[in-house]
């Protein structure tokens, strides 16, 4: 967890995981390191009690005070903001309750396919922050031996997780094979595209180039036709890799997306993909700029072919770095019915 945050407001570290993942492990460590200290104030919400517990004489050595939060309607704005005038906080660390959905607290609907899974939906509950506390990093901690049923079973919940997760820690993985891994490390990346994936066994990190996936495609050969069954393998590997493809020929069929207020001269190409169940779908595609009068033919939901040049960019979209993709020319084609799995 990083601590240079900047700005007005209180910064909110939220860490995510079913029970049992690691949680308590992963914050006491962290709160021990020199780059996490801090004179002020540390409000610790505990949303839930697993075996391992806080001391409480540590706690008060890193100005910490915890605070248990018994149900997720203690998550509203005039609790909440009574909390951090009694104990003032420089910054909030949240404990998240794995089966409490957390998509309020960034604004977002509560997705269908959480919806389905609560058991207990009445009464209505709303879940909200004071304005001014602001989410400044998430991170979510997956037990890697359990793994595999949390896929098959709670695949929504996870998923909520992952969404807007910076960081994603997969403990715990000293019995699975290498296939198991590189396989949960996809499932993963497709569910939180923004996050960071590591994964660790009892030595510490598993370095990422002692898992290599085997492409459905030659990376040797200069042009790459993308089958329609590879584009999501494509596109993760291109999000992780962009350096393989740089100046590489590529040709795959996608949907045409374009937002309001893009240029004229971009476009993104791209398909639906199903990462958690059917209720929560997502767009995969990266920026393509190409020539604004070839792009005014094509709108949005229109199927094409495109032939395209992989670059690499800073971009706002990308909070930096990312794959940006230079149009070599573009035919319509028809459409791909069935969603990207993973």
């Amino acid at each position: 967890m990083g601590d240079n945050y900047q700005g007005d407001g209180i910064p909110v570290f939220l860490i995510n995981g079913f029970l049992e993942s690691g949680k308590t492990s992963f914050i006491q460590y962290t709160m021990n390191q020199e780059y996490f200290q801090t004179n002020g104030n540390t409000l610790l919400l505990l949303c839930e009690e697993g075996e391992k517990e806080y001391d409480p004489i540590e706690l008060a050595k890193l100005h910490t005070t915890p605070i248990y939060m018994k149900d997720i309607t203690d998550f509203q704005e005039e609790k909440l903001r009574k909390l951090a005038d009694t104990y003032k906080p420089e910054r909030i660390l949240i404990e998240w309750n794995g089966m409490w959905n957390q998509d309020d607290l960034y604004g977002g609907p509560m997705s269908e396919a959480v919806l389905s899974e609560q058991q207990n939906r009445e009464p209505k509950y709303t879940v909200s922050m004071p304005k001014e506390w602001f989410l400044y990093q998430v991170i979510t901690i997956v037990d890697g031996s359990t793994l595999k049923m949390y896929l098959s079973n709670m695949r929504s919940f996870l998923g909520q997780m992952l969404r807007n997760a910076e960081l994603c820690i997969v403990n715990r993985c000293d019995n699975l094979s290498n296939e198991e891994m590189i396989d949960y490390r996809r499932k993963l990346r497709a569910m939180g595209q923004n996050a960071m994936i590591m994964l660790e066994d009892k030595n510490g990190e598993i370095p990422q180039s002692a898992l290599p996936e085997e492409l459905p495609y030659d990376l040797n050969q200069e042009k790459i036709a993308i089958a329609d069954t590879d584009y999501g393998t494509w596109f993760l590997d291109c999000m992780d890799n962009p350096e393989r493809y740089l100046g590489k020929e590529l040709s795959f069929t996608a949907m045409v997306l374009k937002r309001k207020n893009m240029p004229a001269d971009e476009f993104i190409p791209g398909r639906m993909a199903m990462t958690c169940c059917a209720q929560d779908m997502s767009f995969l595609g990266f920026i393509c700029k190409g020539d604004k009068d070839m792009l005014s033919a094509f709108s949005t939901r229109d199927w094409v072919k495109v032939t395209v040049k992989v670059a690499l960019e800073e971009r706002e979209e990308y909070h930096g770095v990312g794959p940006v993709l230079k149009l070599v020319d573009i035919v319509r084609t028809g459409e791909i019915s069935e969603p990207v799995n993973f």
